[in-house]
């Protein structure tokens, strides 16, 4: 969301969402590695999308840094039940296809719009507030 005004830096993602900067390392270091952000070194380096945000849905983020997307108790092994496969297999394969499929259909770019969206709702709805509580401006 950032990006326009060039490079992110880790320290101020770390600081924003409170996330450890060590683990924020690691997680770009992934992403970097299957070229969905790529890091700019020197002053006012950090990192940007190597490619446009419509072209990277939720499902490379979560895949690039090695999350599984498995709702399985056996890991997609069909050893749920002493060795064997349990009865639910099925249902649970079949919802981490549905969750994949879905996560594959958001982008970034969706995401990103998202929260601008919620941001200007979030300012109109403040200042309508304002205006009608404010005597002075009624």
């Amino acid at each position: 969301m950032r990006e326009a005004t060039g490079p992110v830096t880790l320290a101020g993602i770390s600081e924003r969402q409170r996330i450890s900067l060590s683990y924020l390392e690691q997680l770009f270091g992934k992403l970097r590695r299957r070229e969905l952000v790529e890091s700019v070194r020197g002053p006012g380096g950090g990192y940007c999308l190597a490619r446009p945000a419509g072209g990277i849905s939720v499902a490379d983020i979560i895949m690039a840094v090695d999350e599984p997307l498995d709702a399985t108790q056996c890991g997609g092994k069909e050893n749920c039940l002493d060795d064997r496969r349990c009865m639910t297999h099925d249902l649970w394969t079949e919802l981490n296809r549905t969750i994949y499929a879905y996560l594959a259909s958001v982008t970034l770019a969706e995401l990103i719009e998202k929260q601008h969206a919620k941001h200007v709702e979030c300012t109109v709805l403040k200042d309508k507030r304002h205006s009608i509580i404010d005597p002075i401006h009624v």
